[in-house]
Formats: structure tokens, sequence, C-alpha cells
């Protein structure tokens, strides 16, 4: 099969990236390689970027989305991109969430204008939940318009990680558009991993992790998290025997009296490890991150799509250009949304 030629945005370390591509192992599964190629990449941050270029063949280039010459780019067949989410996320109080009226959320806007340039055969964009209610809910099917205006037949649907086989509660809003009719009958969202074959926050956790004090909390830090856990619900202590809440790109500053995740050896508390949050993540032990201080690896792993759920959207996707599907044993997921302009009504 001939490769599907793919440019990626707002690609940070590269988790979308190589979920794509595949041809990867983790926790013991052989992620197959995809009959993609990515062939254009770009983001704003330089240390995800050295990050990104330490792992795969083909380089990021460090750019602003808004400084793409269209033409410049070369031929793709299908754009991928997490666009900058902090804007449409339910825990982004402060300041309070501003949606597409705030900068950060308006550059959806550089996907959409590319793709009404040059008309890739399929688009998958990501985001945060809270993209769903975002501005009163007027935000997201403003959206979707702008995705269908550039000509696409667009679906959504709200995906959770831990149904794939990643090792956290991540729930992540996942767009597929195409421009042809044909591709999106063939389509369907990746069914769920059968039960056994889930994974949960004992699979990743790394007994040496146990015995670097560097991870472990103060004995100040605890003793004001318990005066108000009982009645603030804080020190978030993950169990070993479920998937992991959702870690953030602030984990490096992560607190005890806040909603992060931490983990508790004996009666210590301490915060994940870089590596562990990357296979929080379901990073490959073989992705490499050191090439940067903790603090941006902590970042980077944070921001990034958990590679194994893109993975399996990607598998779905290659459907589209064979002829029937695959066998399959896994469990069926909930049917997919799809966006039509009768449901798309702003007003």
């Amino acid at each position: 099969m001939e490769k599907i030629k793919v440019a990626s945005l707002f690609c940070g370390c590269g988790g979308m990236d190589l979920g794509v591509i595949g041809g990867f192992s983790y926790l013991g599964k052989e992620y197959v390689e995809n009959p993609f190629e990515i062939v254009y990449a770009v983001d704003n941050d330089e240390y995800c970027t050295k990050i990104y270029n330490d792992n795969f063949r083909h380089k990021c280039i460090v750019k602003d989305v808004r400084d793409i010459v269209v033409d410049d780019m070369p031929q793709f067949d299908m754009l991928i991109g997490g666009f900058p989410c902090q804007s449409f996320s339910i825990s982004a109080q402060n300041p309070p969430r501003l949606g597409y009226k705030d900068e950060r959320g308006m550059l959806f806007f550089e996907m959409v204008k590319i793709l009404r340039k040059r008309q890739p055969r399929f688009f998958v964009a990501e985001n945060v939940k809270g993209i769903l209610s975002a501005n009163k809910g007027k935000a997201f099917p403003m959206i979707i318009n702008e995705f269908m205006e550039a000509g696409y037949t667009v679906v959504h649907k709200l995906l959770l990680a831990s149904d794939y086989g990643v090792p956290q509660k991540r729930e992540r809003v996942i767009i597929v558009g195409f421009r042809n009719k044909e591709d999106f009958y063939k389509f369907h969202y990746p069914l769920k991993v059968k039960t056994s074959e889930r994974k949960v926050l004992g699979n990743v956790i790394m007994e040496e992790c146990n015995h670097d004090e560097s991870l472990f909390f103060s004995e100040k830090a605890v003793a004001g998290m318990l005066a108000v856990r009982e009645k603030m619900n804080k020190g978030r202590v993950m169990s070993l025997t479920e998937p992991c809440n959702t870690i953030s790109a602030h984990l490096a500053k992560v607190s005890l009296n806040s909603t992060d995740p931490v983990f508790m050896v004996g009666d210590r508390y301490r915060r994940f490890s870089s590596r562990e949050a990357a296979r929080i993540q379901s990073f490959p032990d073989s992705f490499i991150f050191d090439s940067v201080s903790q603090n941006r690896q902590y970042k980077a792993i944070g921001n990034a799509v958990p590679p194994v759920m893109m993975w399996h959207i990607a598998k779905s996707l290659q459907f589209c250009i064979k002829s029937s599907y695959p066998e399959t044993n896994a469990i069926d997921s909930k049917p997919v949304t799809v966006c039509n302009p009768v449901q798309l009504s702003l007003f």
C-alpha cells in the first residue's frame, strides 16, 4: 500500500505523529507500522521541537503556524493537529474560559486555511473535552462549521484513552474530516480494546522511582494538605489498579493542594517521574526526552496526544483506503456523532 503523506501542525514532542506512523513497542505490545508518513511538521516550541527531532527521521520546523506559506508546503494527503486547547479547557478558570475569542483559540483557523487551499483527503483534529461546552456551547459548532465550509464531511467523538490500552483517564475530542464521501462511509472510530488488554497505573510505575527522594513531597507540604484534605478533596492519590487521572503540562509543579494526580509509597506522597509520566501517556521507553530539562520534559509530555490512542485512530483511517474491514474481537464503542448544518446553528 502506498503511504499516505501527512502534514502535522502543533505537533509538540510528537505523540500524535508517533501514533499515526506506528512502528513502536509499548508495555510488551507491538504497535505495527501504519501506511502513513510525516512529510511536514511544525511547532512553535523550540524545546518540544528538539525532543521531536531526537526521535523522528523527518524533522520538525520551529515556526508559528500563522507564518506558514501554504504554497510552500509539500504535497500531503492528510492534515493533523491538536490545536491549542488552553482556551477551551474546563479547568482553565484563571483567566476565565475565552474559547475562540482568545488568540490561542483562534489558531484552528490556520488549520482551516490550509484545508481550504490544499484540500487533503483527510484531516484529524484533537482537543480537550471542554471545547464541547466552551463559550456557552457556541465555540464548538462554529469550529465544526468552519471545517465543513472548507469542503469536508465532519464527524467527532469524545474518546477515553483508557479504552484503548493507555493507563490514563484522559478524555479528548477527536474530529475527523473527509473530502470524499466514499471515505466517510467506510470510516468508523476505533473499537475499544478488550478488558484484558487495558492498562492501569501499576503497569507503568517504576520501582527505582520509589527510592528517588527528589520526587517526594516535603513534610511541610504534606502537613498543609492534610489540614484541608477533608473539606477540599486534596491529595489525589492514584490507585495502582486503575488508570491514572489525566496528567497535565504543569507536572513539574504538581501540588498536593490541587487536583493533580499523585502517588503514595507507604505513608509518603510523591510525584511521578518524567519517564513514568511518559509511560502514563503511552510513550515507549525508547522515546528520548533527556535533551531538554526535566521541567521542559514534563510540559511536553503533559501536552502530548497519547501515541497508543492515536495509533488506533490511524488504524481506523487506513481502512478507508481498503476494500473491507479486518476482523476484530474488540469491544464496540458508542456511535459516532455526524455533524450537519442543522446541528450547527449558533443562534
